[in-house]
Protein backbone atom coordinates (compact mmCIF):
# COMPACT_ATOMS: atom_id res chain seq x y z
CA UNK A 1 0.00 0.00 0.00
CA UNK A 2 3.09 2.40 0.69
CA UNK A 3 4.32 2.12 -3.11
CA UNK A 4 0.85 3.16 -4.47
CA UNK A 5 0.81 6.32 -1.97
CA UNK A 6 4.45 7.32 -2.63
CA UNK A 7 3.85 6.40 -6.65
CA UNK A 8 0.76 8.51 -6.17
CA UNK A 9 1.85 11.14 -4.33
CA UNK A 10 4.99 11.96 -7.08
CA UNK A 11 2.54 11.99 -9.43
CA UNK A 12 0.88 14.21 -8.18
CA UNK A 13 3.94 16.31 -7.41
CA UNK A 14 4.84 16.15 -11.21
CA UNK A 15 1.41 17.19 -12.55
CA UNK A 16 1.82 20.63 -10.25
CA UNK A 17 5.08 21.38 -11.99
CA UNK A 18 3.96 20.67 -15.47
CA UNK A 19 0.88 23.26 -14.26
CA UNK A 20 2.84 25.83 -13.25
CA UNK A 21 5.06 25.31 -16.20
CA UNK A 22 2.68 25.85 -18.66
CA UNK A 23 1.17 28.79 -17.01
CA UNK A 24 4.79 29.99 -16.92
CA UNK A 25 5.24 29.35 -21.14
CA UNK A 26 1.54 30.62 -21.34
CA UNK A 27 2.49 34.21 -19.72
CA UNK A 28 5.53 34.26 -21.97
CA UNK A 29 4.24 33.98 -24.86
CA UNK A 30 1.35 36.44 -23.80
CA UNK A 31 4.31 38.94 -23.16
CA UNK A 32 6.14 38.59 -26.50
CA UNK A 33 2.68 39.00 -28.31
CA UNK A 34 2.02 42.05 -26.40
CA UNK A 35 5.44 43.63 -26.81
CA UNK A 36 5.62 42.74 -31.17
CA UNK A 37 2.27 44.25 -30.83
CA UNK A 38 3.80 47.44 -29.46
CA UNK A 39 5.53 47.67 -32.93
CA UNK A 40 3.13 49.99 -35.17
CA UNK A 41 5.69 49.59 -38.08
CA UNK A 42 9.10 49.28 -39.09
CA UNK A 43 11.84 50.71 -37.21
CA UNK A 44 15.40 51.88 -38.54
CA UNK A 45 17.96 49.74 -36.75
CA UNK A 46 21.56 51.11 -36.22
CA UNK A 47 24.22 48.63 -35.37
CA UNK A 48 27.85 49.57 -34.66
CA UNK A 49 30.61 47.04 -34.19
CA UNK A 50 34.36 48.11 -32.83
CA UNK A 51 37.48 46.92 -32.95
CA UNK A 52 39.78 48.33 -30.03
CA UNK A 53 43.49 48.98 -30.56
CA UNK A 54 46.30 46.44 -29.36
CA UNK A 55 47.33 49.00 -27.07
CA UNK A 56 44.18 50.30 -25.44
CA UNK A 57 43.64 48.96 -22.23
CA UNK A 58 40.73 47.38 -20.13
CA UNK A 59 40.28 50.74 -18.59
CA UNK A 60 40.08 52.54 -21.94
CA UNK A 61 37.67 50.24 -23.52
CA UNK A 62 35.45 50.19 -20.25
CA UNK A 63 35.33 53.99 -20.38
CA UNK A 64 34.32 53.98 -23.81
CA UNK A 65 31.45 51.29 -23.12
CA UNK A 66 30.21 53.12 -20.32
CA UNK A 67 30.33 56.84 -22.77
CA UNK A 68 27.79 54.81 -24.90
CA UNK A 69 26.09 53.29 -22.57
CA UNK A 70 25.15 56.80 -21.25
CA UNK A 71 24.28 58.23 -24.87
CA UNK A 72 20.47 56.97 -24.23
CA UNK A 73 19.95 58.65 -21.30
CA UNK A 74 21.00 61.81 -23.10
CA UNK A 75 19.67 61.65 -26.59
CA UNK A 76 16.02 61.14 -26.64
CA UNK A 77 15.89 60.32 -30.39
CA UNK A 78 17.16 57.04 -29.35
CA UNK A 79 14.26 54.52 -29.04
CA UNK A 80 15.89 51.14 -28.36
CA UNK A 81 19.42 50.48 -27.16
CA UNK A 82 21.49 46.90 -26.52
CA UNK A 83 25.13 46.41 -26.88
CA UNK A 84 27.10 43.39 -25.78
CA UNK A 85 30.62 41.69 -26.70
CA UNK A 86 31.36 39.47 -29.09
CA UNK A 87 30.89 35.26 -28.14
CA UNK A 88 30.50 33.45 -30.91
CA UNK A 89 32.53 30.72 -31.69
CA UNK A 90 32.98 31.15 -35.29
CA UNK A 91 35.86 33.19 -35.38
CA UNK A 92 34.57 35.64 -38.20
CA UNK A 93 34.58 38.52 -36.19
CA UNK A 94 37.58 39.91 -37.96
CA UNK A 95 38.65 41.29 -34.55
CA UNK A 96 35.61 42.80 -33.64
CA UNK A 97 34.52 42.77 -30.46
CA UNK A 98 31.56 45.20 -29.19
CA UNK A 99 27.99 45.49 -30.12
CA UNK A 100 26.16 48.32 -29.41
CA UNK A 101 22.88 48.08 -31.50
CA UNK A 102 20.03 51.74 -31.22
CA UNK A 103 16.71 51.81 -32.90
CA UNK A 104 15.14 55.07 -34.14
CA UNK A 105 11.92 55.63 -35.32
CA UNK A 106 13.24 57.32 -38.60
CA UNK A 107 15.95 58.40 -40.30
CA UNK A 108 15.41 62.49 -39.31
CA UNK A 109 15.72 60.70 -35.74
CA UNK A 110 19.16 58.89 -36.50
CA UNK A 111 20.91 61.88 -38.42
CA UNK A 112 19.79 63.88 -35.31
CA UNK A 113 21.78 61.35 -33.33
CA UNK A 114 25.04 61.15 -35.79
CA UNK A 115 25.36 65.20 -34.94
CA UNK A 116 24.44 65.21 -31.40
CA UNK A 117 26.72 67.76 -28.98
CA UNK A 118 26.75 63.79 -26.56
CA UNK A 119 27.31 61.57 -29.87
CA UNK A 120 29.98 63.91 -31.21
CA UNK A 121 31.89 64.15 -27.67
CA UNK A 122 31.79 60.28 -27.19
CA UNK A 123 33.44 60.04 -30.61
CA UNK A 124 36.67 62.15 -28.75
CA UNK A 125 36.61 59.73 -25.89
CA UNK A 126 36.13 56.40 -28.56
CA UNK A 127 38.28 57.84 -31.64
CA UNK A 128 41.86 56.90 -29.75
CA UNK A 129 40.83 53.68 -28.70
CA UNK A 130 38.91 52.54 -32.03
CA UNK A 131 41.09 50.47 -34.42
CA UNK A 132 38.12 49.67 -36.56
CA UNK A 133 34.85 50.31 -36.37
CA UNK A 134 31.99 48.74 -38.95
CA UNK A 135 28.84 50.57 -38.96
CA UNK A 136 25.12 49.45 -40.89
CA UNK A 137 21.77 50.82 -40.40
CA UNK A 138 18.63 48.82 -41.76
CA UNK A 139 15.18 49.08 -41.90
CA UNK A 140 12.68 45.94 -39.88
CA UNK A 141 10.80 44.16 -42.28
Amino acid sequence: MKPIITLFAALLFASCGEQAKKETTEKQEEETVEKTEEVTGPQLRHVVLFKFKETSSQADIQQVEEAFNALPSKISEIKGYEWGKNNSPENLNKGLTHCFFLTFDNEADRDTYLTHPDHVAFGDIAGPHIADVTVVDYWTK
